[in-house]
């Protein structure tokens, strides 16, 4: 099967000789959730605004479902909701008004029951009746992708969906993009929360000074490049490593409260038993030993140092 997003060289370069996107190359496929990290800055709403033809890209290939986004704007247009980072929506209108004429945009035929379930899936029914002007931020949100979910899209756009959202609001809109992708919508997601990616995502974009830096299944990309760490918990701060132990690898952190040691568990079979021999030896007493594996978070800040 096609991907369903088909990016090829992609560049953007303004007027003023900034580069926002220097040769894109991506593929996405039907049904995928696919996050999409950066900095500030790296490109990822310049990309998404691209696609979504608000902006204009200097070169290269772009096409949604198999159309060009330029040639046949209106096809790809149809086939795109887009949950944009700032709250733009009309204060004064109902919250059913309002997605109901999003849906009208597109020449589609009024659907009562298509709202209604919408509405209902983004917990908002309750709220049909309420002006926009009365709703909490996080509500507003929801109206947000009420309205982009509207059209019935096939590719669903979300940059930073999430942004001054509560953390109950947060995961029922996980639950909420999960039940989009199992109904076949490709969803592309932008966030600055790391554990958005991590919790929901199947492959991760890392995207940095407009370049497309990797692309990788989550899973994939996390076993490769994740590493697991050992905390030892000592009984009594640590100024300086003794010399029985320097040859272990080991770390002095929390301001000597701890003695860490990294290694890689797929192909680094660590002598954890022989660093605890070492610590008995050099009468180093500790009260817990606790591992734990590389976040996503601290995999993308390496990539980005890099």
């Amino acid at each position: 099967m096609p991907p369903i997003i088909h990016v090829a060289g992609l560049s953007k370069t303004y007027s003023s000789g900034f580069s926002a996107l220097k040769n894109i190359k991506l593929d996405i496929g039907q049904g995928e959730i696919f996050a999409l990290l950066g900095p500030n800055g790296a490109g990822k709403t310049t990309l998404i605004s691209i696609l979504c033809g608000i902006v204009t890209k200097s070169s290269g290939t772009a096409l949604v479902g198999g159309h060009d986004i330029e040639r046949e704007f209106r096809a790809t247009r149809r086939m795109i909701g887009l949950v944009p980072q700032e709250l733009h929506l009309s204060i004064f209108e109902k919250v059913w008004d309002a997605v109901s004429f999003s849906r009208t945009l597109f020449g589609l035929p009024r659907n009562d029951g298509q709202i209604e379930l919408i509405l209902k899936e983004l917990s908002l029914w309750d709220k049909r009746n309420d002006k926009i002007m009365a709703l909490s931020g996080g509500m507003k949100r929801r109206v947000l992708i009420a309205k982009a979910l509207a059209h019935e899209p096939k590719v669903l756009f979300l940059d930073e969906p999430t942004a001054g959202v509560d953390v109950e609001l947060r995961k029922d809109m996980w639950n909420v993009v999960r039940g989009l992708r199992e109904n076949g919508v490709t969803i592309i997601l932008t966030t600055h929360y790391i554990e958005e990616a991590e919790e929901m995502a199947d492959r991760v974009g890392v995207i940095n000074k407009g370049e497309l830096i990797l692309v990788e299944d989550k899973k994939t990309l996390m076993e490769k490049l994740g590493q697991k760490r050992l905390s030892i918990l000592l009984d009594q701060p640590l100024s300086t490593l003794p010399k029985k132990l320097q040859g272990h690898g080991l770390e002095i952190a929390d301001g000597g409260k701890q003695l860490q040691y990294r290694y890689d568990g797929r192909h680094q079979k660590p002598d954890i038993a022989g660093l605890l021999r070492g610590l008995d030896a050099a009468k180093i007493g500790y009260h817990d030993v606790a591992t734990t594996q590389s976040s996503l978070e601290e995999i993308f800040l390496g990539l980005v140092k890099q």
